[in-house]
């Protein structure tokens, strides 16, 4: 049994989502260091509450996530999320508090600078003209007075942007990256990047039709330039806090 554990009991069988969410948890915040081996899966069971098939569709999850090794013959062992999960544990550190919002969101917002300012060049570069459009009427779709607007609306015609942008690059690879650091953002939630000062990009309404139209130009070094310019003040907002 491992010591400090602090699992609590299903209420329903079967739901191996909320016995994936726990170990998950258990692992990030520490509670279950690396090279811990885990319980074996009776014993996970009488813990949680359910029956043995939510634990193995539980540790497969665990497992996919780089968090354990399951070998042939030996315990499940932890592993150190650092050096072999993948971003897709973004949301559930968010969740979990393993690591300061400050800090994740510092580090959130680094990956994003340099995934879009790429992004734009290559948009600037490959995009069609149908793909070019959508990026020109997703900055025209921001409100009109952006700085008095919801938080939820200039995040979201943000949001909107940024994906056309990344559209456009035709880099499947950013895309599927930029979901997984929206979903932890959305984690993160608007309240805490608002207490952060944070949304200063967000609300620069004629900063977004001038990237816009620098991509339509085809001004490779002006799009650079601008959106590197844009997507830092996240950042200096940040190191301001810190």
């Amino acid at each position: 049994m491992i010591v400090g554990m602090e699992i609590q009991p299903i209420a329903r069988a079967a739901v191996s989502d909320e016995v994936l969410g726990q170990l998950v948890a258990e692992i990030l915040s520490g509670r279950l260091a690396p090279g811990d081996p885990l319980p074996a899966e009776r014993e996970l069971a009488l813990r949680f509450g359910v029956n043995r098939h939510a634990i193995r569709e539980a540790l497969k999850g665990v497992r996919q996530a780089g968090l354990v090794r399951i070998s042939q013959g030996d315990k499940t062992r932890v592993l150190d999320w650092r050096e072999n999960a993948g971003l897709d544990v973004l949301v559930a550190l968010a969740a979990t508090g393993a690591v300061p919002p400050a800090e994740l969101m510092r580090d959130v917002f680094e990956m994003r600078r340099s995934l879009a300012v790429d992004a734009a060049r290559l948009c600037a570069q490959r995009a069609d003209d149908t793909q070019i459009a959508r990026v020109v009427e997703a900055a025209a779709a921001y409100p009109e007075r952006a700085a008095e607007a919801t938080p939820e609306a200039v995040v979201g015609a943000d949001i909107d942007f940024w994906l056309a942008v990344i559209n456009g690059s035709g880099n499947l690879a950013y895309r599927l990256a930029m979901n997984t650091l929206l979903s932890g953002l959305d984690s993160l939630g608007i309240p805490a990047m608002r207490q952060l000062g944070l949304l200063d990009e967000y609300a620069d309404r004629d900063a977004h039709i001038r990237l816009a139209r620098h991509i339509a130009d085809r001004d490779v070094a002006a799009t650079t330039d601008l959106a590197t310019t844009l997507l830092s003040r996240v950042l200096d907002a940040i190191a301001t806090t810190e």
